[in-house]
């Protein structure tokens, strides 16, 4: 039941209320572009830069070995706007940008605005709480980009980057007004403290953030909530206090049922789940002023000061990308990443606990090099880098589950790539007597039933 303190907040809104209290939320889900070329969507969310759909019910997604591929990513949807702002805002860019999502976890919005960047763009995602980073990992890695970093720590820690973003997304943590349809938790928690105590935290992360954007660099801000301290006022301090200049969305059709702002001149994009199909989501964009520059970075050397031999073979893993960067940590990891990024993250190495970044190629073990399942879920991994061995949809399952299984007779010795509807799935080293199940351990599916 809703507090009746925040349904005044609302009275606002007409409609919103007997909307939060009786219906039910949609389920979508937001397909992969690079594992899903040609697909066909039953149900378009119109806003989502093609690549979203709603489904008629909600499935047992953790049985969908597809879902553990990376092929698609269960998402809210309206939260994958910010798929459309960012194709919308980046359409003339001439060259790739640089993306820090400061408030990344558990990584939708983040692989969105992935899906919707220039070609070899770089996306710096970030989350503060350690249970939740590791989420975001694990959901980058199964996208498979290569561009990407994915880090651990707070705003200030970002902010000592310096103006190197073209883009910052914020999606701040927030009172979470428009996730009550969804979370229940949301409905208990809420009480105005717990607003004036977002406002304080989320002042202080734009604030940050700030600083790490060029001039002529975009902070798209956005809640999950409705009140307007969170939102229009959060808007007003980034204009009136940090010199912002408000920014509209091109190409959004009025048939989609977004609502403006309130009580604001900025251009603000209002989600309200009684006018459209989907959750709470207010969005605004701010444009830093002056204009943007290429930043240019020392690089410095790397830890430990070893340079790593390559075997050819393994370089060989990877195909259809610019320069990589080839490295090895003390521990054996093997690592590729995009050249024309290194400087930058070795500043982010710097300022910020780096979990995740490029390719984790494999791990060294004696004489032999394990693939990883970075390379696995990998867009650019090579189709002849290993032998593959196709899955049903059983085996594809205990796969999952780190069980042990039976692959055909002639299927050839040494790592194999298993595959499920021909898309990766993840490696195993076959012994012909048995095979070994390299499936990440933590990731595997506890769930029962196929």
């Amino acid at each position: 039941m809703l507090n009746l303190d925040f349904i005044k907040t609302i009275e606002c809104f007409p409609g919103l209320s007997e909307t939060l209290g009786t219906g039910s939320p949609e389920v979508s889900i937001r397909f992969n572009r690079a594992k899903n070329v040609g697909i066909t969507l039953p149900g378009p969310v119109p806003w989502s830069a093609g690549r979203g759909t709603y489904l008629s019910e909600r499935p047992v997604f953790t049985l969908d070995p597809a879902l553990h591929q990376g092929r698609y990513y269960v998402q809210e949807a309206s939260s994958m706007f910010h798929g459309h702002v960012v194709a919308a805002l980046t359409a003339g860019a001439i060259g790739p940008l640089v993306v820090v999502d400061a408030c990344a976890a558990p990584g939708g919005k983040t692989t969105a605005v992935i899906d919707s960047l220039p070609e070899g763009s770089l996306m710096i995602a970030n989350e503060y709480v350690p249970a939740r980073a590791s989420v975001l990992r694990e959901n980058i890695i199964k996208w498979g980009y290569p561009a990407a970093i994915v880090t651990r720590g707070d705003t200030a820690s970002i902010a000592k980057l310096g103006p190197v973003a073209d883009i910052v997304v914020a999606d701040v943590p927030c009172s979470g007004e428009g996730m009550m349809r969804k979370d229940a938790e949301a409905v208990t928690q809420w009480c105005p403290a717990l607003v004036g105590q977002c406002v304080s935290r989320q002042r202080e992360i734009v604030t940050n953030l700030w600083d790490v954007l060029k001039p002529g660099g975009l902070m798209i801000y956005s809640t999950c909530t409705f009140n307007r301290h969170e939102n229009e006022e959060m808007i007003s301090y980034v204009i009136d206090e940090l010199g912002g200049e408000s920014v509209t969305v091109p190409g959004i059709d009025p048939s989609w049922g977004i609502a403006p702002g309130v009580g604001t001149a900025a251009y603000c994009y209002r989600f309200m789940p009684h006018l459209l199909r989907g959750e709470g989501l207010f969005v605004s964009v701010v444009r830093k002023p002056g204009e943007s520059g290429r930043e240019k970075f020392k690089s410095r050397s790397a830890k430990g000061g070893k340079t790593a031999v390559i075997p050819a073979d393994v370089k060989k893993y990877i195909s259809g990308v610019a320069e990589m960067e080839w490295s090895m940590s003390p521990d054996g990891r093997i690592n590729a990443f995009p050249s024309r990024w290194v400087p930058l993250l070795q500043s982010v190495e710097k300022n910020l606990s780096v979990i995740h970044h490029g390719i984790v190629v494999g791990r060294t073990k004696g004489r032999d090099i394990l693939p990883d399942q970075s390379l696995a879920m990998s867009t650019v991994l090579s189709p002849s880098a290993f032998p593959r061995v196709e899955l049903d949809r059983d085996t594809a399952l205990a796969y999952l589950r780190c069980e042990a299984i039976s692959l055909p007779s002639d299927t050839p010795r040494g790592h194999v790539l298993a595959t499920y509807n021909n898309v990766p799935l993840g490696f195993v080293k076959n012994l012909g007597n048995r095979a070994n199940n390299l499936y990440p351990k933590e990731w595997r599916i506890l769930m029962k039933g196929n």
